[in-house]
Protein backbone atom coordinates (compact mmCIF):
# COMPACT_ATOMS: atom_id res chain seq x y z
CA UNK A 1 0.00 0.00 0.00
CA UNK A 2 0.80 3.87 0.26
CA UNK A 3 4.43 3.73 1.98
CA UNK A 4 4.72 3.90 5.26
CA UNK A 5 0.36 4.01 5.55
CA UNK A 6 -1.44 0.89 7.14
CA UNK A 7 -4.36 -0.31 4.94
CA UNK A 8 -7.63 -0.15 6.72
CA UNK A 9 -10.39 -2.40 4.83
CA UNK A 10 -13.94 -1.24 6.09
CA UNK A 11 -17.11 -2.88 5.49
CA UNK A 12 -20.45 -1.16 5.93
CA UNK A 13 -23.31 -2.83 7.15
CA UNK A 14 -26.21 -2.80 4.45
CA UNK A 15 -28.86 -1.89 7.31
CA UNK A 16 -26.71 0.88 8.51
CA UNK A 17 -26.93 2.46 4.86
CA UNK A 18 -31.42 1.69 4.88
CA UNK A 19 -34.09 0.91 6.57
CA UNK A 20 -34.50 -2.98 6.29
CA UNK A 21 -37.67 -3.02 5.57
CA UNK A 22 -38.19 -1.17 2.69
CA UNK A 23 -35.99 0.41 -0.40
CA UNK A 24 -34.50 4.10 0.93
CA UNK A 25 -35.56 7.61 -0.38
CA UNK A 26 -32.53 9.33 -1.87
CA UNK A 27 -32.58 11.62 1.13
CA UNK A 28 -32.48 8.76 3.50
CA UNK A 29 -29.50 7.46 1.39
CA UNK A 30 -27.50 10.39 1.30
CA UNK A 31 -28.35 11.63 5.06
CA UNK A 32 -26.96 7.94 5.78
CA UNK A 33 -24.08 8.29 3.36
CA UNK A 34 -22.98 11.48 5.16
CA UNK A 35 -22.54 9.87 8.43
CA UNK A 36 -20.61 7.14 7.00
CA UNK A 37 -18.60 9.33 5.07
CA UNK A 38 -18.01 11.22 8.23
CA UNK A 39 -17.03 8.29 10.36
CA UNK A 40 -14.51 6.87 8.08
CA UNK A 41 -12.81 10.72 7.13
CA UNK A 42 -10.66 10.60 10.15
CA UNK A 43 -9.15 7.15 9.31
CA UNK A 44 -9.13 8.14 5.37
CA UNK A 45 -6.35 11.24 6.97
CA UNK A 46 -3.76 8.37 8.55
CA UNK A 47 -4.50 5.02 6.39
CA UNK A 48 -5.07 3.98 2.90
CA UNK A 49 -8.76 2.70 3.01
CA UNK A 50 -11.15 0.30 1.18
CA UNK A 51 -14.70 0.56 1.84
CA UNK A 52 -17.25 -2.40 1.09
CA UNK A 53 -20.67 -2.03 1.54
CA UNK A 54 -23.57 -4.34 1.95
CA UNK A 55 -26.98 -4.17 -0.61
CA UNK A 56 -29.40 -6.97 1.61
CA UNK A 57 -32.56 -4.97 1.76
CA UNK A 58 -31.48 -3.55 -1.69
CA UNK A 59 -31.23 -6.30 -4.07
CA UNK A 60 -33.76 -8.31 -1.84
CA UNK A 61 -36.47 -5.69 -2.80
CA UNK A 62 -35.34 -5.67 -6.22
CA UNK A 63 -35.77 -9.32 -6.33
CA UNK A 64 -39.50 -8.67 -5.62
CA UNK A 65 -39.89 -6.62 -8.29
CA UNK A 66 -37.90 -8.15 -11.02
CA UNK A 67 -38.11 -11.71 -9.95
CA UNK A 68 -37.52 -12.68 -13.35
CA UNK A 69 -33.74 -11.09 -13.48
CA UNK A 70 -30.89 -13.28 -12.19
CA UNK A 71 -29.47 -12.04 -8.81
CA UNK A 72 -25.59 -11.86 -10.17
CA UNK A 73 -26.78 -8.81 -12.78
CA UNK A 74 -29.37 -7.60 -9.31
CA UNK A 75 -26.60 -7.48 -7.34
CA UNK A 76 -23.79 -6.01 -9.93
CA UNK A 77 -27.16 -3.44 -10.55
CA UNK A 78 -27.25 -2.68 -6.41
CA UNK A 79 -23.16 -2.52 -6.34
CA UNK A 80 -22.96 0.01 -8.96
CA UNK A 81 -25.76 2.40 -7.70
CA UNK A 82 -24.83 2.08 -4.02
CA UNK A 83 -20.98 1.92 -4.83
CA UNK A 84 -21.54 5.38 -6.70
CA UNK A 85 -23.53 6.63 -3.79
CA UNK A 86 -20.59 5.69 -1.28
CA UNK A 87 -18.10 7.03 -3.93
CA UNK A 88 -19.66 10.14 -3.86
CA UNK A 89 -20.17 10.69 -0.44
CA UNK A 90 -16.60 9.93 0.23
CA UNK A 91 -15.23 12.59 -2.70
CA UNK A 92 -17.76 15.51 -0.74
CA UNK A 93 -16.40 15.17 2.15
CA UNK A 94 -12.22 14.12 1.09
CA UNK A 95 -11.72 16.83 -1.39
CA UNK A 96 -8.85 16.02 -2.92
CA UNK A 97 -8.51 12.71 -2.06
CA UNK A 98 -9.51 10.59 -5.22
CA UNK A 99 -12.41 8.28 -4.76
CA UNK A 100 -12.89 5.50 -7.21
CA UNK A 101 -15.16 2.42 -7.23
CA UNK A 102 -15.30 -1.19 -9.21
CA UNK A 103 -17.70 -3.82 -9.59
CA UNK A 104 -15.99 -6.69 -8.16
CA UNK A 105 -16.72 -9.65 -9.02
CA UNK A 106 -15.91 -13.11 -6.51
CA UNK A 107 -15.38 -17.00 -7.24
CA UNK A 108 -17.24 -19.27 -5.70
CA UNK A 109 -17.15 -23.36 -6.38
CA UNK A 110 -19.97 -24.39 -8.27
CA UNK A 111 -20.40 -27.73 -5.90
CA UNK A 112 -20.64 -25.16 -2.81
CA UNK A 113 -23.19 -26.96 -0.60
CA UNK A 114 -24.93 -23.24 -0.29
CA UNK A 115 -26.36 -24.02 -3.92
CA UNK A 116 -28.12 -27.31 -2.53
CA UNK A 117 -29.36 -25.83 0.64
CA UNK A 118 -29.94 -22.25 0.38
CA UNK A 119 -30.20 -20.69 3.69
CA UNK A 120 -29.55 -16.59 3.01
CA UNK A 121 -32.57 -14.65 3.15
CA UNK A 122 -33.61 -11.85 0.82
CA UNK A 123 -36.10 -9.00 0.35
CA UNK A 124 -39.94 -8.31 2.06
CA UNK A 125 -42.00 -11.21 4.19
CA UNK A 126 -45.04 -12.49 1.60
CA UNK A 127 -48.24 -13.69 2.60
CA UNK A 128 -48.91 -17.24 1.94
CA UNK A 129 -51.07 -16.99 -0.80
CA UNK A 130 -48.16 -14.80 -2.50
CA UNK A 131 -45.09 -17.47 -1.43
CA UNK A 132 -47.50 -20.47 -3.36
CA UNK A 133 -47.43 -18.52 -6.81
CA UNK A 134 -44.01 -17.40 -6.43
CA UNK A 135 -43.14 -20.47 -5.66
CA UNK A 136 -45.06 -22.13 -8.77
CA UNK A 137 -43.70 -19.42 -11.52
CA UNK A 138 -40.14 -18.85 -10.25
CA UNK A 139 -39.27 -22.32 -8.61
CA UNK A 140 -37.96 -20.10 -5.46
CA UNK A 141 -37.07 -21.53 -2.04
CA UNK A 142 -38.88 -19.94 0.79
CA UNK A 143 -38.20 -20.45 4.95
CA UNK A 144 -40.79 -19.14 7.53
CA UNK A 145 -40.48 -15.49 8.53
CA UNK A 146 -42.68 -13.47 10.98
CA UNK A 147 -45.97 -14.85 10.37
CA UNK A 148 -45.25 -15.51 6.32
CA UNK A 149 -42.27 -16.30 4.32
CA UNK A 150 -38.98 -14.89 2.93
CA UNK A 151 -37.24 -16.07 -0.55
CA UNK A 152 -33.95 -18.04 0.36
CA UNK A 153 -30.79 -18.32 -1.73
CA UNK A 154 -27.46 -19.62 -2.00
CA UNK A 155 -24.57 -17.93 -0.06
CA UNK A 156 -21.99 -19.42 -1.25
CA UNK A 157 -17.83 -18.98 0.21
CA UNK A 158 -16.31 -16.94 -1.43
CA UNK A 159 -12.79 -18.37 -2.78
CA UNK A 160 -11.31 -15.54 -5.38
CA UNK A 161 -11.41 -11.79 -5.07
CA UNK A 162 -10.98 -10.97 -9.26
CA UNK A 163 -9.98 -7.77 -9.17
CA UNK A 164 -8.03 -8.10 -6.43
CA UNK A 165 -4.89 -7.26 -7.21
CA UNK A 166 -6.17 -4.05 -9.51
CA UNK A 167 -7.89 -3.18 -6.13
CA UNK A 168 -4.51 -3.26 -4.17
CA UNK A 169 -2.92 -1.27 -6.94
CA UNK A 170 -4.98 1.59 -6.90
CA UNK A 171 -4.92 1.57 -3.23
CA UNK A 172 -0.79 1.98 -2.92
CA UNK A 173 -1.59 4.84 -5.81
CA UNK A 174 -3.32 6.76 -2.90
CA UNK A 175 -6.78 6.58 -3.83
CA UNK A 176 -10.25 5.23 -1.53
CA UNK A 177 -11.49 2.07 -3.46
CA UNK A 178 -15.10 1.46 -2.49
CA UNK A 179 -15.94 -1.95 -4.00
CA UNK A 180 -17.43 -5.46 -2.86
CA UNK A 181 -20.69 -4.16 -3.03
CA UNK A 182 -23.41 -7.19 -1.47
CA UNK A 183 -19.84 -9.65 -1.39
CA UNK A 184 -19.17 -9.02 -4.64
CA UNK A 185 -21.02 -10.49 -8.04
CA UNK A 186 -21.20 -14.66 -7.91
CA UNK A 187 -18.91 -16.04 -10.18
CA UNK A 188 -18.14 -19.96 -10.91
CA UNK A 189 -15.10 -20.72 -13.56
CA UNK A 190 -15.87 -23.15 -16.08
CA UNK A 191 -13.16 -26.15 -17.08
CA UNK A 192 -11.92 -23.32 -19.35
CA UNK A 193 -11.18 -20.79 -17.12
CA UNK A 194 -14.44 -18.68 -18.29
CA UNK A 195 -16.54 -17.24 -15.45
CA UNK A 196 -20.12 -17.20 -15.56
CA UNK A 197 -22.62 -15.45 -13.07
CA UNK A 198 -24.48 -17.85 -10.81
CA UNK A 199 -27.73 -17.40 -8.89
CA UNK A 200 -26.85 -16.63 -5.34
CA UNK A 201 -25.59 -13.79 -3.05
CA UNK A 202 -22.28 -13.91 -1.31
CA UNK A 203 -21.85 -12.78 2.32
CA UNK A 204 -20.37 -8.97 2.54
CA UNK A 205 -17.99 -9.73 5.34
CA UNK A 206 -16.76 -13.03 4.76
CA UNK A 207 -15.89 -11.46 1.17
CA UNK A 208 -14.35 -8.41 2.50
CA UNK A 209 -12.50 -10.66 5.58
CA UNK A 210 -11.10 -12.48 2.33
CA UNK A 211 -10.17 -9.28 0.19
CA UNK A 212 -8.36 -8.34 3.30
CA UNK A 213 -6.50 -11.38 3.95
CA UNK A 214 -5.54 -11.16 0.53
CA UNK A 215 -3.84 -7.28 0.50
CA UNK A 216 -2.49 -8.22 3.94
CA UNK A 217 -4.41 -5.34 5.53
CA UNK A 218 -3.62 -4.19 9.14
CA UNK A 219 -7.48 -3.97 10.15
CA UNK A 220 -10.90 -5.16 9.11
CA UNK A 221 -13.69 -2.97 10.51
CA UNK A 222 -16.96 -4.50 9.97
CA UNK A 223 -19.69 -1.48 10.75
CA UNK A 224 -23.17 -2.19 11.85
CA UNK A 225 -25.98 -0.75 13.33
CA UNK A 226 -25.26 -2.60 16.94
CA UNK A 227 -22.20 -1.78 19.46
CA UNK A 228 -20.61 -5.15 18.97
CA UNK A 229 -20.83 -8.80 19.65
CA UNK A 230 -23.29 -9.84 22.31
CA UNK A 231 -23.05 -13.20 24.46
CA UNK A 232 -25.90 -15.16 24.78
CA UNK A 233 -28.27 -13.35 22.59
CA UNK A 234 -31.16 -12.76 23.03
CA UNK A 235 -30.93 -12.83 27.19
CA UNK A 236 -28.06 -11.75 29.27
CA UNK A 237 -26.89 -9.33 27.04
CA UNK A 238 -22.67 -9.09 27.63
CA UNK A 239 -21.12 -7.11 25.47
CA UNK A 240 -17.98 -8.97 24.01
CA UNK A 241 -14.81 -6.86 24.19
CA UNK A 242 -11.88 -8.32 23.54
CA UNK A 243 -12.65 -11.76 23.15
CA UNK A 244 -9.65 -14.75 21.84
CA UNK A 245 -10.50 -16.34 19.11
CA UNK A 246 -10.99 -19.78 20.85
CA UNK A 247 -13.41 -17.74 22.82
CA UNK A 248 -15.23 -16.47 19.63
CA UNK A 249 -15.14 -20.08 18.07
CA UNK A 250 -16.87 -22.02 21.21
CA UNK A 251 -20.27 -19.67 21.15
CA UNK A 252 -22.85 -19.88 19.13
CA UNK A 253 -24.91 -17.06 17.10
CA UNK A 254 -27.35 -15.69 15.07
CA UNK A 255 -26.94 -16.99 11.58
CA UNK A 256 -28.55 -14.39 9.50
CA UNK A 257 -26.84 -11.99 11.34
CA UNK A 258 -23.69 -11.81 13.58
CA UNK A 259 -22.18 -15.48 12.64
CA UNK A 260 -20.99 -14.23 9.53
CA UNK A 261 -19.15 -11.22 10.89
CA UNK A 262 -17.59 -13.35 13.60
CA UNK A 263 -16.45 -15.74 11.39
CA UNK A 264 -15.14 -12.76 8.92
CA UNK A 265 -12.82 -11.40 11.74
CA UNK A 266 -11.52 -15.17 13.14
CA UNK A 267 -10.59 -15.61 9.52
CA UNK A 268 -8.67 -12.65 9.28
CA UNK A 269 -7.17 -12.47 12.21
CA UNK A 270 -6.54 -16.67 11.90
CA UNK A 271 -4.98 -15.32 8.82
CA UNK A 272 -2.41 -13.03 9.69
CA UNK A 273 -4.38 -9.66 10.03
CA UNK A 274 -3.64 -7.57 13.03
CA UNK A 275 -7.03 -6.51 14.45
CA UNK A 276 -10.61 -7.40 13.05
CA UNK A 277 -13.17 -4.78 15.14
CA UNK A 278 -17.03 -5.13 14.86
CA UNK A 279 -19.52 -2.36 15.99
CA UNK A 280 -21.25 0.82 15.05
CA UNK A 281 -20.45 2.96 11.99
CA UNK A 282 -20.59 6.00 13.98
CA UNK A 283 -17.47 4.02 16.47
CA UNK A 284 -15.38 3.61 13.60
CA UNK A 285 -12.15 5.54 15.32
CA UNK A 286 -12.42 3.99 18.45
CA UNK A 287 -12.95 0.79 16.90
CA UNK A 288 -9.77 0.92 15.19
CA UNK A 289 -8.10 2.10 18.96
CA UNK A 290 -9.38 -0.78 20.05
CA UNK A 291 -11.75 1.08 22.68
CA UNK A 292 -14.90 0.59 21.47
CA UNK A 293 -16.91 -2.45 19.98
CA UNK A 294 -15.86 -5.95 20.10
CA UNK A 295 -12.28 -6.42 19.26
CA UNK A 296 -10.44 -9.73 17.82
CA UNK A 297 -6.83 -9.38 17.65
CA UNK A 298 -3.24 -11.72 16.79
Amino acid sequence: MTAGRPLVVAALGGNALSPPDRPPAPEELEGALAVAADALAPIAESHDLIVTHGNGPQVGFLSATQPGMPLDILGAETEGWLGYAVEQALTNRLQGRTTLGIVTRVVVAADDPGFIHPTKPVGPVFDHGEVARLRTEHDWVFADDRGGARRVVASPEPQEIVEAEEIGFLCRSGAIVVCLGGGGIPVVRDERGLLHGVEAVIDKDLSSSLLAKTLGADALLILTDVPGVYADWPGREELLRDPSVADLKARTFAAGSMAPKVAAAVRFVEGGGGLAGIGRLSDATALLDGTAGTVVRR
